[in-house]
């Protein structure tokens, strides 16, 4: 059985509840639409931050790079949609995505380190789910989200990297607000959620 990787697991503060691996086994289309437009979403996100922060040499390369990763795993998802004879649909940002950046405060560096943050919480979590989706989906799936798990895990280490890095921060006050964005994101995994997606709660 596959498992999320070890830093993966020990970093998010709950596992995907099997409730929500239930309803996406049943709904593989709508899980394939949402997860094609979390890639795209992905590399704005990547983007956005080479435009915030044009001057942090070192970020803005890796966001590059991760900009295009993230296209081409969009395209992948494209192609999945396409031999499946499944129509790509805009989907609208999900509740999980949207109360996180509402916690993003204004004054830098406080705003860099929430964004790096919830970045990094963000592909831990497709991390996780990609590797608890693998045991329950037809082999073609299966194999693909088995070959996204390595870069998701990845993704997250570069995030989190760069929040350590970028912000300079005290290590009690970066500790404090991790701790505080894992919470958040544990209650939206854990509670009841109308809008099914790829980061979707429980499915009611």
């Amino acid at each position: 059985m596959l498992v999320p990787p070890e830093p993966i697991a020990a970093f998010l503060k709950v596992p995907t509840p099997d409730e929500w691996v239930t309803e996406a086994c049943q709904r593989i289309p709508d899980l394939l639409r949402d997860h094609a437009n979390c890639e795209l979403k992905a590399a704005s996100t990547a983007l956005s931050f080479i435009y915030r922060y044009p001057d942090r040499a070192k970020l803005t390369h890796r966001m590059s790079r991760l900009a295009r990763e993230e296209l081409r795993h969009f395209e992948q998802v494209r192609k999945i949609l396409e031999s499946r004879g499944i129509e790509f649909q805009h989907v609208p940002a999900s509740r999980y995505a949207g109360v996180l950046r509402r916690t993003v405060r204004d004054r830098e560096p406080e705003r860099l380190l929430d964004l790096l943050l919830i970045g990094s919480l963000i592909e831990a979590r497709s991390c996780e789910r990609f590797a608890v989706l693998v045991p329950h989906l037809p082999d073609e799936l299966a194999n693909f989200y088995s070959g996204l798990l390595a870069s998701e895990a990845r993704h997250f280490e570069h995030y989190l990297k760069f929040a350590r890095r970028e912000c300079r921060l005290p290590t009690e006050q970066f500790e404090n607000r991790l701790g505080e964005l894992k919470e958040i994101e544990m209650e939206l995994i854990v509670s009841s959620d109308e809008q099914f997606g790829f980061h979707s709660g429980i499915p009611i």
